[in-house]
């Protein structure tokens, strides 16, 4: 006997519906988060399989669909021996609009979605394939790490956007808002009178600290910039900014910091795991590219079963919408943004390491792709590329990977 779980998660709870391979019903029940939530289910799907159960494979029989692939929960259900598909709100959202169009929608309404999708699609769903602990760790500090990078760029346009209002000569005077030497000039001096009093040697050492170079002539241009005649806000508006300002270079310098923290532990973690060397030697793969690669497409080696799957899941392999006389190719739109973003990066890298990748890049440029087009093929060779030295164990040679461009066209 098989039995098909749908489990509706929420924060605090979790929706859960039985049914065997008929679709009827079995057991609806709402489930605590937690270890006596998790008890529960398995006493539930225990006694449903009731004398099944005894014969030790039972767990094997249990066919469970939850709209997430990670968390304590789902970790536990892998470590129960239950088959776990993960399934994509998409693909639940769609597959609701099959069995009624009402718009009806609850949290026991989705587990019976759920318990039906992998009884009668389960061979097209993706079962949640297990990562290691080491690839876990890994995961959670690149994401973090990346989280924090996208709140400083956010960070550096607020205070962009404060300083075009009231202090534009900033903006000309500094180059990068988010450099240690800008933000402890900004914080010693917010409003553009105290900046304009501000001394060479002054803005000398803060540009030492920086570790910048030329620092006389670069200290007299932004002197001069300073205070050259600018349009400016009545003096309680430039207050106001002022204070804007100290918050948002207070939280930048936090931010600096934070990041490099953090780099420092995604390099240590990576580091570790066994697959990092192998990573690494792919073109325009650094050590925090590739543990943001690593984390994103996770380690669990059997969850790609071939280079076309690793590549669909990237999202860098294009799609098809072909319909009578009309046939279109197209970038995928739904995608892991920061996987895609760490591929981008990586072909883009590539150019200047690869010869391979410079000339299949060249290629499909003289084929009139577009350079964003021509970056995501060759983001999708290189994708490749990684799966075929996974798969087998081996570091990337330039030679081998790049053979098939005298033999066939790409």
């Amino acid at each position: 006997m098989v039995l098909f779980v749908g489990d509706d998660w929420a924060e605090d709870h979790h929706d859960v519906e039985v049914m065997d391979g008929s679709g009827r019903r079995l057991v609806k029940v709402r489930l605590a988060e937690g270890v006596a939530g998790m008890a529960r289910l398995h006493a539930v799907i225990g006694q449903a399989l009731g004398d099944d159960a005894e014969d030790g494979e039972g767990a094997g029989r249990v066919k469970i669909g939850i709209e997430t692939d990670r968390g304590p929960w789902v970790r536990a259900l892998l470590a129960a021996g239950y088959e776990v598909f993960a399934v994509n709100p998409l693909q639940a959202s769609r597959y609701r609009d099959r069995l009624g169009v009402s718009g009806a929608k609850s949290d026991a309404a989705d587990a019976h979605l759920l318990a039906d999708m992998v009884r009668t699609q389960s061979h097209q769903l993706r079962p949640v394939a297990a990562d290691s602990v080491a690839g876990e760790a890994v995961k959670v500090l690149t994401r973090m790490h990346k989280t924090l990078i996208w709140e400083r760029t956010r960070a550096v346009q607020r205070l962009r956007h404060a300083l075009l209002e009231y202090f534009p000569a900033a903006l000309a005077a500094f180059e990068d808002l988010d450099a240690g030497d800008t933000l402890e000039l900004l914080a010693k001096a917010p409003e553009p009178a105290t900046a304009a009093r501000l001394s060479i040697s002054q803005i000398s050492a803060a540009l030492k600290r920086a570790r910048r170079r030329d620092i006389a002539v670069k200290a007299a241009a932004i002197q001069a910039v300073l205070r050259a005649e600018q349009l400016g806000q009545p003096p309680v508006v430039v207050a106001a900014y002022a204070a804007t300002v100290r918050s948002l270079v207070a939280l930048l310098g936090t931010l600096n910091e934070q990041v490099s923290a953090l780099q420092g532990e995604v390099e240590t973690s990576f580091g570790r795991h066994p697959d990092a060397e192998i990573i690494k030697s792919q073109p325009g793969l650094g050590v925090i590219l590739g543990a943001r690669v690593l984390s994103e497409f996770g380690d669990a080696h059997q969850r790609y079963a071939t280079a076309k799957a690793r590549k669909n899941y990237a999202a860098t392999s294009p799609i098809t919408r072909a319909s009578g006389k009309k046939t279109a190719v197209l970038a995928r739109f739904v995608h892991n943004d920061r996987l895609i973003d760490a591929l981008m990066a990586q072909a883009f890298s590539a150019l200047s390491v690869s010869p391979g990748a410079r000339a299949y890049y060249d290629k499909q440029r003289a084929r009139g792709s577009a350079h964003n087009a021509a970056l995501r093929q060759l983001a999708n060779r290189l994708v490749g590329i990684l799966h075929g030295c996974l798969k087998t164990h081996i570091h990337y040679d330039e030679t081998t990977a790049w053979a098939h461009q005298n033999t066939t066209t790409a």
